[in-house]
């Protein structure tokens, strides 16, 4: 038995939880490029027109493959994900003409448009043309921002019987029931998650999945490790003058940069011909300015003729009358 799904402003609700695909954008490929066929329609709220004319559905061209998403527009906890099969508003099952391209189709949940980036909700390798429902409903506690339709008849892969030979969208509805909000959990969406570090939680138990950026533990407890910041810690700290200064959520380097660097997260280099502390000190005379130290000014492959020294801020000239002088004042 189905789900009651009821529609309530601009959510739709099953068992406590948001539609958070309702009206979001959408995407297809090889898509037909005309309003009755376009990809939102998948995401309307409308499914009392289930025919391949009704305008209510998003159908492309047959392909080896077919990629169908929406765009959450924020990364969601998700509970599940339920879809509304074209029918052409025909009897299901072995008797209708398009059962046997919806065979062997995947579920993902995705932080990108990129399905294997992402979670496999659910991939089928059970359905025939006889078993394979009309609607169909997949629990996938996860949380992401797009959620994707996939099928494939690729040329080198032998199918079971009753598999199509190749495939496209023909999707009526696509719903995806969750959290309408970061940070939250259970059926009525209105619990935050216990940890307090914690971004997303299991939308049914609360535990903690992700942990908020600057943090890591199984109860996101524990700061990112020295020189580390950001989501999962992932992120390595820019020269920063004290790599403890380095702040664990965004890297910003609190008390400076190293001689060389700057910027917030002292990731950049001086521009060229600049070096030092706040890149405030001008570069000599090099051979190569491109070459000239963005830390100690050091020319690295030389100076130009008239010049010497480590920075190349000494004309030999200028050590030339010196000499000469000293020799002339110690004739006297």
């Amino acid at each position: 038995m189905y789900a009651m799904f009821v529609s309530v402003g601009v959510f739709a609700f099953a068992n406590g939880y948001v539609n958070v695909a309702l009206n979001k954008p959408a995407y297809q490929q090889y898509s037909i490029g005309i309003d009755i066929y376009d990809a939102r329609n998948a995401v309307d709220g409308r499914k009392s027109d289930l025919s391949i004319v009704g305008g209510q559905c998003a159908r492309a061209f047959r392909r080896q493959t077919a990629t169908w998403w929406v765009n959450l527009t924020t990364i969601h906890s998700i509970h599940h994900i339920t879809i509304y099969f074209m029918t052409d508003n025909e009897p299901w099952g072995p008797s209708s003409f398009l059962t046997e391209y919806f065979l062997g189709f995947s579920v993902y949940v995705s932080n990108t448009t990129d399905r294997l980036q992402g979670t496999l909700c659910y991939k089928d390798d059970n359905f025939t043309v006889d078993t394979i429902p009309a609607v169909f409903t997949t629990t996938c506690p996860v949380h992401g921002q797009y959620v994707i339709y996939y099928n494939e008849r690729l040329p080198i892969v032998t199918y079971p019987d009753g598999y199509s030979d190749n495939v496209g969208t023909y999707l009526c509805e696509l719903e995806v029931y969750g959290c309408p909000t970061t940070g939250c959990y259970g059926s009525n969406n209105s619990l935050p998650c216990p940890d307090v570090n914690c971004q997303y939680c299991h939308i049914e138990t609360g535990t903690c999945q992700d942990c908020k950026p600057g943090h890591q533990g199984y109860r996101c407890e524990l700061a990112c490790d020295r020189g580390l910041y950001g989501s999962e810690c992932n992120e390595t700290c820019g020269h920063c003058r004290d790599v403890n200064q380095c702040s664990n959520i965004n890297g910003t380097c609190l008390t400076g940069c190293d001689a060389g660097y700057l910027g917030d997260l002292c990731k950049t280099l001086c521009d060229r011909g600049l070096y030092g502390s706040e890149c405030n000190e001008t570069c000599g005379q090099c051979r190569d300015v491109k070459q000239c130290s963005n830390i100690n000014g050091t020319c690295l492959t030389g100076c130009d003729p008239d010049y010497q020294g480590d920075l190349c801020k000494t004309r030999k000239c200028t050590i030339i009358l010196l000499y000469i002088y000293i020799v002339i004042q110690i004739d006297r």
